[in-house]
């Protein structure tokens, strides 16, 4: 299957697409989600591991643990797997508790812990969307996707000092992150072949091993034509790495690292809250839609498969209207 090619509207801020105008096409490729051995008990440990970092109390930690737990024994009962969670299930096992006689505040806590679990799996890119945002009565369905200000953004970005090979290198994933809308796990396994500098894209294999175009923004593409100059060679060496970007020690970078250099780079901007590399493609999203691109547009320039998990960026837009509106009216 040939790969679909997209592009940004000319409406997108400069980071974002400061190349290519005109949109995308309307032939959607599905982006399905990866098959494999992907179990309860595998998702939370890694959600137990999470809520070991910084920025959760022991007790909260406990109790989100405890609702994630209990939930998961639910689902496996009635046959669904992690990936398969969708808003109506949550509803059905809200509605199981009330009649257990729960109160509505405990399954407002308990919605919320299973909220925090579905919000790792997101930035860990294991599902899209959460489906706990769409529940009434979740203390989730008033939260949306954390997305950085622009001002945020370039404080990030110009925070990276290229001084050396690592930080040029950082300065390239990252604008490219934001620049194109690209996921952790598509940083990691993008090839140096797939760069286009003539055309302004790049090819990237999304979930499922679905390819798709996107555009580069100006400053992806000077960062990306410094780190190729000045950076790569260093860190390849004699060795004959396919993977764009490589380590101190040449070889292919995992998601892991990705998530840490941001944290490093994020912390030292003096930028509030944790931050994911999905964030930045929360960030890519909403910034395209404020900019005036349609949501079709960004589904497929995001590699979605259903346009409902790109309408979670339209509340995103009304929330900032309405902060907009309260600021600006003299009767808000």
């Amino acid at each position: 299957m040939r790969p679909v090619r997209v592009y940004a509207c000319n409406a997108s801020p400069e980071r974002v697409f400061a190349g290519k105008n005109g949109f995308a096409s309307n032939n959607t490729v599905s982006m399905k989600e990866e098959d494999g051995d992907w179990s309860w008990s595998s998702a939370i440990v890694g959600f137990a591991r999470d809520l070991e970092g910084p920025g959760f109390a022991d007790g909260t930690s406990r109790a989100y643990l405890a609702d994630v737990k209990r939930f998961a024994e639910w689902a496996d009962r009635s046959g669904i797997a992690p990936r398969a969670v969708g808003h109506k299930d949550l509803r059905r096992y809200a509605g199981q508790l009330s009649e257990a006689g729960s109160s509505k505040k405990t399954i407002t806590r308990k919605l919320s812990s299973i909220r925090a679990f579905y919000r790792y799996l997101v930035e860990r890119e294991q599902i899209e969307q959460n489906p706990a945002d769409l529940v009434s009565g979740s203390s989730g369905s008033r939260n949306l996707p954390r997305v950085l200000k622009r001002d945020e953004v370039e404080r990030l970005m110009e925070g990276i000092k290229t001084t050396d090979s690592l930080s040029i290198r950082d300065r390239a994933i990252f604008e490219l992150a934001y620049g194109s809308g690209l996921r952790a796990q598509e940083l990691v396994s993008v090839l140096q072949e797939s760069v286009d500098f003539d055309n302004e894209e790049i090819r990237v294999s999304g979930k499922g091993g679905k390819e798709r175009i996107v555009p580069m923004g100006e400053l992806a593409q000077n960062a990306l034509e410094r780190y190729l100059e000045r950076s790569r060679p260093h860190l390849v060496g004699e060795k004959r790495a396919k993977a764009l970007f490589l380590s101190k020690s040449g070889k292919q970078l995992s998601t892991s690292d990705i998530h840490r250099r941001l944290g490093i780079w994020f912390k030292r901007a003096a930028l509030p809250g944790k931050v994911s590399p999905h964030m930045l493609r929360h960030s890519f999203a909403t910034h395209l839609l404020e900019g005036g691109a349609d949501l079709r547009s960004i589904q497929e320039l995001l590699g979605h498969s259903r346009i409902s998990t790109t309408q979670v960026y339209t509340r995103v837009e009304s929330k900032h209207l309405l902060e907009v509106y309260k600021e600006s009216h003299p009767r808000a």
